[in-house]
């Protein structure tokens, strides 16, 4: 199993259109994807985003992940996500860790923090499988459908 960040291209718009298909991953981007035409406005919207990078096993798009508003003292905000058919097999944490490597060595950064549901254990997984501590929970913090939900918040440092 080999998993590797790419940029990405407008011809991986299929992989996305379907993984937007999946009704949890509606949250996991502003823009809502129901077509192609909505899938290739993602990939050229994330290709703008200098840090985001296609998530690929075995040479196949499976997933996304970035790291975004990076600020002044060198902090960075981690997203992830996979497609259905390859979750639960380690392929989110490892590509969350390949970013985290990819940040402190190439982009300098010293911190990188994300965020999930706390009822998500899956995201919880992935986060911890991929070094980042647990450091609390932000109650409150999310609003979806009338529904506040707490997040845990976690935190991977350069010289952890």
């Amino acid at each position: 199993m080999l998993i590797e960040l790419r940029e990405w291209r407008e011809e991986d718009a299929p992989v996305v259109l379907k993984a937007f298909q999946d009704p949890g991953m509606s949250r996991q981007t502003a823009m809502p994807i129901v077509t192609i035409q909505d899938a290739v406005g993602w990939v050229a919207a994330v290709k703008s985003v200098e840090h985001s990078f296609a998530v690929t096993l075995d040479g196949a798009v499976v997933g996304n992940v970035a790291v975004t508003d990076i600020d002044r003292h060198l902090n960075g905000w981690v997203s992830y996500w996979t497609v259905r058919e390859v979750r639960g097999r380690g392929v989110a944490s490892a590509a969350a860790s390949l970013l985290a490597e990819w940040a402190f060595e190439e982009r300098g950064l010293y911190r990188l923090e994300l965020g999930h549901r706390t009822n998500n254990p899956a995201s919880c997984r992935v986060a911890t499988r991929a070094g980042f501590r647990v450091e609390g929970i932000e109650r409150g913090k999310l609003l979806y459908d009338g529904v506040r939900y707490d997040v845990e918040r976690h935190a991977r440092l350069a010289d952890d």
